[in-house]
């Protein structure tokens, strides 16, 4: 039953339709009509100054960036040389400050034990203030540097 109506056309308030999935006759001569009007002269005009506009900042913002990021990497370039030179300047006098002091240490230095100890320690009392409160042990040290013990 269902068969025979479809070949009907569909009926709208008493009228006929023919009903259809993509654009009709109309639509396409609304479309041709959309078309054929064309802007003002002027609307044109002022659209390709725009564009020449916008083209121009384009292309100056890409020059500056271009030109920071070969500043950039300059820039870069020789905070990496100066900070190699800073640290085989560590590293030299790292080298000969630990020459120093095996120098100072492995040699059968006069003096008592204690004497020894006391020169590797830092009796400055201000040498440091976030360290803990070191000064019973200092003074512990420094009179035994002056009296050692007896064996």
């Amino acid at each position: 039953m269902l068969g025979a109506f479809e070949d009907e056309p569909a009926s709208l308030n008493g009228d006929m339709y023919q009903e259809s999935n993509g654009p009709t006759d109309n639509y396409a001569a609304i479309a041709q009509v959309d078309i054929q009007r064309q802007e003002p002269e002027s609307l044109r005009k002022w659209k390709e100054e725009q564009e020449t506009r916008l083209e121009a900042l384009d292309s100056a913002s890409k020059a500056a960036e271009a030109e920071w990021r070969e500043k950039a990497k300059k820039e870069l370039e020789d905070w990496h040389v100066h900070q190699n030179e800073q640290m085989e300047k560590n590293k030299a006098n790292n080298r000969a400050s630990e020459e120093a002091f095996l120098a100072e240490t492995d040699g059968n230095s006069p003096g008592s034990a204690w004497e020894r100890v006391a020169r590797l320690c830092d009796f400055n009392p201000k040498t440091n203030k976030q360290a803990k409160d070191v000064s019973r042990m200092r003074s512990v040290l420094i009179s035994l540097k002056q009296t050692p013990l007896v064996r």
